[in-house]
């Protein structure tokens, strides 16, 4: 009798701890999903991925290029996944050549929308290229804007009339080597009008955003206007896309734009690198602006070797996370950076992701759950080269337990009281 009530209550302390441990993450996590996961999508040769949406489903969709598959050298890629990350579908669109896709919207009827280059259709060059497909991936249309020369489409958004803005950089029209352009269209993708912004020398928008005015907002890098050899350049319009204002922000070096938001307060934030000098290297920088895009506070977080920011949001709490590729951490040769800063760009925290080799994430959302999705290509796993890569967070960028952990924890904690039991039970031998 002693043996069996020594036994039950090794049972019971065991099974205590095991409610304690599952209760602690419950209320670390209020509404715990026990999801932290990572997949790569690829072939045999290189496939990039650009851009990452969260869909209406739970699920998401990256956007980008593949050589691996498709009809051409190079064509645009789209990769449909369910909430865990696995493949529910893909498709590819393009010709021959090099269609590359730098953007990605989920739109209003529940299809997408893919923004590129595409150089398979109209002459050698390259030509914005919009995609619309249904929610199966389906293309329904498509439409190619560009004149005699090079014209890159790098973002892209649905505007509330249906239709669609496109931004990019034009070397075909405009003022200078090469200016940023904006492309409105119907819900056809037919255009309805067009502007380029730039100088004599060389601009190109990266990130367009609608904002609360109905505007338009594009950010880029211009070398026509500011302090330095190459310098962030805000453009802000109307609804028509004529310019109302524009600002520069930079140092006298170098300093490449690469994502723009309008925050809750009616500014603007701004992610790029920084080339100061001072680190020997690149830096993330965040600059944060008013709603003229009067700089009111900046941050470099400056690290010892090439960290460079490819996108930006801000987080339900007021903060901000960007999202690159990092030499000064990790694992490998670069690896996904994430850094989570407070709502004055104060570093909360910081996380690398990635292998041996080369891993670099250019597009990051936060999720349904608070955590973050992280998208962008791996040389250290896949199966091929390049291979898309896509990683779930929880809210603190943590990898966090999956879902059988409890499980796991209570069946080792049986057998551990079996083993006893059994031993307690055998005949003891003088």
């Amino acid at each position: 009798m002693k043996k069996i009530t020594t036994t039950v209550a090794l049972l019971l302390i065991l099974c205590f701890a095991v409610v304690s441990l599952i209760a602690f993450f419950n209320a670390e996590h209020s509404e715990p999903s026990w999801v932290m996961w990572s997949h790569t999508y690829g072939g045999a040769e290189n496939d990039y991925a650009n851009s990452v949406v969260q869909t209406s489903d739970g699920g998401y969709a990256i956007a980008g290029s593949t050589q691996s598959f498709g009809a051409g050298n190079t064509d645009f890629w789209l990769v449909k996944t369910d909430g865990a990350g696995n493949m529910k579908w893909s498709r590819t669109y393009g010709g021959e050549v090099n269609d590359i896709a730098y953007s990605l919207v989920q739109t209003s009827d529940g299809g997408f929308a893919l923004a590129g280059e595409a150089n398979s259709f109209i002459g050698e060059s390259a030509d914005f290229w919009l995609v619309k497909t249904d929610g199966a991936g389906n293309m329904k249309w498509n439409q190619t804007y560009g004149g005699i020369g090079n014209d890159r489409a790098k973002s892209l958004i649905q505007t509330s009339d249906g239709g669609y803005a496109l931004a990019g950089s034009t070397e075909a029209f405009g003022a200078g080597e090469w200016d940023s352009w904006l492309v409105k269209t119907d819900e056809y993708g037919d255009m309805e009008w067009n502007k380029t912004y730039g100088g004599t020398r060389s601009e190109g928008a990266s990130s367009l955003i609608v904002t609360s005015d109905g505007g338009f907002a594009l950010a880029g890098s211009t070398s026509s206007f500011g302090v330095g050899l190459i310098n962030f350049w805000l453009v802000k319009t109307d609804g028509a896309g004529n310019m109302e204002w524009n600002q520069t922000y930079g140092s006298s070096i170098r300093n490449f734009f690469s994502s723009l938001i309008e925050v809750s307060d009616g500014g603007f934030a701004m992610a790029g690198d920084i080339h100061s000098g001072d680190a020997g290297g690149e830096n993330f920088w965040l600059v944060k602006t008013d709603s003229l895009g009067n700089m009111e506070w900046n941050q470099t977080y400056i690290e010892a070797d090439m960290d460079r920011p490819h996108s930006l949001v801000q987080t339900s709490d007021g903060g901000f996370a960007l999202a690159g590729e990092t030499k000064s951490f990790g694992a490998g040769n670069f690896d996904f950076w994430l850094v989570k800063t407070d709502g004055l760009g104060n570093k909360e925290w910081t996380r690398t992701y990635g292998g041996a080799d080369i891993d670099s994430a250019n597009s990051v959302v936060q999720t349904s759950d608070g955590g973050y999705a992280v998208a962008g290509n791996t040389l250290s796993f896949g199966a091929g080269s390049y291979d898309f890569w896509l990683v779930k967070t929880n809210e603190q960028g943590i990898p966090e337990f999956p879902s059988w952990t409890p499980l796991m924890i209570m069946l080792v904690a049986v057998m551990f009281v079996a083993v006893i039991y059994k031993r307690r039970l055998r005949p003891q031998t003088n």
